[in-house]
């Protein structure tokens, strides 16, 4: 079948950050299916030359249409707002263009995704597939970003109109199905498919990384990951400030980039750990990534203390599990228990740095208990997030969708 799958942030495999859009359309074409991936140029590595207003280009047998519309996190609500809109707006007329689908295939965030999705169904007569990635607006309203009567009323109604405009849905958690269930739309549509490990990427790992320090024997503690308000990313500065009085051993690195680098670069520095125990350096590539946690004894996936963020399908926590590695995280949800449940990290608080230095002291000190982590680690990630295995999941989904005599 034909799959035309819009994304706005669309990540190849040169590039840094979550690649499951990129992982999953090239296990569709591997399957047999044609996949037209509708996209935007703001996550693609440098090499990459975008000199026209649309570049089309083809990786791995995806084809892949490129729309030029800048977006960085560091940005301005503002600006994001309008890269959000610009997108939908070209998008549209793309995605009206683009050859006849079976399926169209919409994943978020952000929400605006509908907008180009739902004109591509009514124009190409096929059903629609929602993928939510977050639960929006949800999340920026509980964050505060957006106040706006008018616009939260827009945005809610944006939501309703795109899940009932989908013949199904995709939800990367448990808890964002649920949120999705409340809205009214019918359970038995929605379909849990969260993040998911690529195992064979981290089996065969063939990048290299630098680091800007010598750990020795010492454990390290690696953030991977986006640096933006919601990741709270700081936090880790203040873990390691205890840690230079109760964990002394604990190193921290820091790879990302985002809205609060600068913020958290100088925060480290105040403190005194910047370059005595904690380390930034620029995101690494997907690819590289593997290599990264080869150096690493405990990958950590960070939150803002927001409830509404539990619902999260973060992709550090799996590329973690792809390594085998023990994960600390600073919130609850659904992550939390399952690592609670398998023994495979830990649950530091979300407000008591210290306590988490404690923690994080007794943790990687007991080699026993780190082993036992890893292994179940591993085991997690092949029994219950294989890569593979989740694809498929995905593909029953849209084949289901796409030949469903329904076509609302």
């Amino acid at each position: 079948m034909h799959i035309l799958y819009i994304h706005q942030y669309f990540v190849p495999p040169d590039g840094s950050g979550g690649t499951r859009s990129y992982e999953m359309a090239r296990r569709m074409v591997r399957a047999g299916h044609r996949v037209t991936l509708l996209t935007s140029t703001a996550f693609f590595p440098e090499h990459y030359r975008f000199d026209k207003s649309l570049t089309k280009l083809e990786i791995d047998g995806i084809r892949i249409f490129a729309l030029k519309v800048p977006y960085a996190n560091a940005r301005g609500s503002r600006q994001r707002v309008t890269a959000f809109l610009q997108f939908a707006v070209r998008a549209t007329l793309e995605a009206m263009r683009s050859d006849r689908p079976d399926v169209v295939f919409a994943t978020s965030t952000p929400l605006t995704i509908a907008i180009p999705a739902i004109a591509a169904k009514i124009w190409h007569r096929r059903p629609m597939v929602f993928e939510v990635r977050d639960l929006w607006p949800e999340l920026p309203i509980a964050m505060g970003m957006l106040q706006n009567p008018v616009a939260k009323i827009a945005a809610r109604a944006l939501e309703l109109i795109a899940y009932r405009s989908s013949r199904e849905v995709i939800a990367l958690s448990p808890g964002m199905r649920d949120g999705v269930a409340r809205t009214g739309y019918p359970a038995e549509r929605i379909s849990v498919v969260p993040n998911s490990c690529d195992v064979e990427l981290f089996r065969h790992n063939t990048g290299k990384v630098e680091l800007p320090f010598d750990a020795g024997d010492d454990p390290v503690v690696t953030y991977a990951g986006t640096l933006g308000a919601i990741n709270g990313v700081d936090y880790l500065v203040d873990i390691a400030a205890s840690a230079l009085r109760v964990a002394p051993r604990v190193r921290f690195l820091i790879a990302g980039e985002g809205a609060m680098r600068s913020f958290i670069q100088t925060r480290a520095a105040s403190t005194g750990v910047l370059d005595r125990n904690l380390w930034m350096i620029p995101p690494v590539p997907k690819r590289a990534v593997p290599a990264l946690f080869t150096r690493t004894a405990v990958a950590a996936s960070l939150f803002i203390d927001l409830p509404q963020m539990w619902n999260n399908s973060a992709n550090k926590f799996f590329d973690a599990l792809a390594a085998g590695k023990p994960i600390m995280i600073n919130h609850g949800g659904w992550q939390a228990d399952l690592l609670t449940r398998w023994g495979a990290g830990l649950v530091v608080p979300a407000r008591d740095a210290e306590r988490a230095a404690v923690l994080l002291r007794d943790f990687t000190s007991d080699q026993g208990r780190m082993r036992l982590a890893s292994i179940a680690a591993t085991t997690l990630r092949e029994t219950n997030f294989e890569r593979d295995i989740l694809a498929s999941e995905m593909l029953t989904v849209l084949t289901r969708a796409a030949t469903s005599k329904s076509r609302i």
